[in-house]
């Protein structure tokens, strides 16, 4: 499916910008977007991932993943049935989705081409996508937010007097869509034509089921227990976050003022703040008390996040371009004014258009379409809240599949972008309902 959606934006890109005059704007902004794509977002997600990449293998060897997947085995089971329940993949997408929840998307995603990689490892047709990896992308593309930071900033930069008010609103549009993206992504399977390759044409090498078997072997080593002076250590450890968290929440316990009128807001913010900080020294400390050699484990580990950075970037060029020619050629503001009167007929916002359709394709293009909506109509109202709850309630689909599935050579995506544009639908048009109800 993206074969021929990509080649329809190029396509599309080139007929309107030579119909409306504005090829050399589309010129430009191809090579503009090929430069960004490997400037600004390849190399940056190099250092973000070999940071991750090397506290993933830390997590790994001190037991942590395997513990927490333990945890949720039952809710992993019913949703990736095709994969072992003692496979490492299953920690690496459970601490990609705990990532997603808190909003920590600079380690998200690091963690999800982690889990990609371990899903690759049981793929028995290379360069297909397999049902575990549709419905990985598509909890993805769906990711629920407690706290959407960027759209919530937004709002406060544009002199919002209460930003914090679209934080209900995205939690209930982002699990709509999340709920729904899970049932399309399971009947989506089913369909023939989104079938998977027969068991006889199978193109699995001895070299990936080895390379996976050697993950899963990796971290199967039991480590050391903790000793009493280590668990003494680590509640020490604990504590001393639970009484950051605890000053955060209520400052003026501390003599402090809050800046926040929620108690709820606060506590949501202070995990928000401390989650990071936590991870980067609670999960080497446990690692050092279970006698893991951390500095040579984390480098082990950090090893492979350059390696996918640049394995990524011709997907992340390709995608990018098309999206890039696409909005230039001004094909966004031509499919909103051709759907205006059908969509204004059945009460959606015709205002909201720009940032339904940028939504999917680009971050920063909905980045600048929520700004440009709160400038114009104001920060508090209707339309400012609605678009700031789309966009803290969906994901950009298609920098998201070209990300994680360029990560392991995917090409046959099969569902998975059937299924994210369903999560993208029903997050959108939550959004408007739940909006109009709450705010209107």
């Amino acid at each position: 499916m993206l074969n021929y959606i990509w080649l329809g934006l190029v396509l599309a890109a080139v007929l309107i910008g030579g119909w409306n005059g504005s090829l050399e704007a589309v010129a430009k902004e191809a090579l503009d977007r090929a430069s960004y794509a490997i400037m600004n977002l390849a190399l940056p997600l190099a250092g973000v991932m070999t940071l991750w990449l090397g506290i993933m293998r830390l997590a790994e060897r001190a037991g942590l993943v395997q513990l927490l997947a333990r945890g949720l085995r039952p809710l992993l089971r019913l949703l990736f049935p095709e994969v072992p329940a003692s496979h490492p993949a299953m920690g690496a997408m459970v601490m990609n989705m705990a990532a997603n929840i808190l909003g920590l998307g600079n380690a998200a995603t690091p963690l999800g081409l982690r889990a990609m990689k371990l899903l690759d490892s049981l793929n028995p047709h290379p360069g297909t996508a397999t049902n575990a990896m549709c419905t990985f992308l598509a909890i993805n593309t769906a990711s629920i937010q407690l706290i959407p930071m960027t759209a919530i900033g937004v709002l406060a930069a544009s002199g919002a007097k209460s930003p914090t008010a679209i934080v209900g609103t995205a939690i209930i549009s982002s699990f709509t869509a999340a709920c729904c993206a899970m049932v399309a992504v399971k009947l989506f399977a089913l369909l023939p034509i989104f079938r998977a390759p027969q068991a006889g044409s199978t193109r699995g090498t001895d070299e990936q089921k080895s390379a996976g078997a050697e993950e899963s072997t990796e971290v199967s080593a039991e480590p050391a227990p903790l000793t009493a002076l280590g668990s003494v250590v680590l509640a020490l450890f604990l504590g001393f976050f639970v009484f950051l968290f605890i000053k955060m929440t209520f400052p003026q316990w501390f003599g402090g003022e809050a800046v926040q009128p929620s108690t709820f807001i606060r506590a949501i913010t202070a995990v928000s703040v401390l989650a990071i900080p936590f991870l980067l020294s609670a999960i080497p400390l446990v690692a050092a008390l279970r006698r893991v050699k951390v500095y040579e484990e984390f480098v082990e580990g950090a090893k492979e996040g350059f390696q996918t950075a640049v394995r990524i970037m011709p997907y992340l060029v390709a995608i990018l371009v098309a999206i890039g020619m696409f909005r230039a050629a001004g094909g966004i503001e031509m499919m909103a004014n051709l759907l205006a009167p059908v969509l204004g007929f059945i009460g959606f916002p015709t205002e909201l258009l720009p940032m339904a359709f940028m939504r999917p394709l680009s971050g920063s293009g909905s980045l600048g379409v929520l700004t440009d909506i709160a400038k114009i109509h104001g920060a508090d109202s209707l339309l400012a809240r609605t678009a700031a709850t789309i966009f803290g309630s969906t994901e950009t689909t298609f920098y998201v599949l070209a990300v994680y599935f360029g990560s392991v050579a995917v090409k046959r995506t099969r569902h998975a972008l059937a299924a994210g544009l369903v999560a993208d639908v029903v997050g959108i048009t939550v959004s408007v309902i739940v909006c109009r109800l709450m705010f209107s």
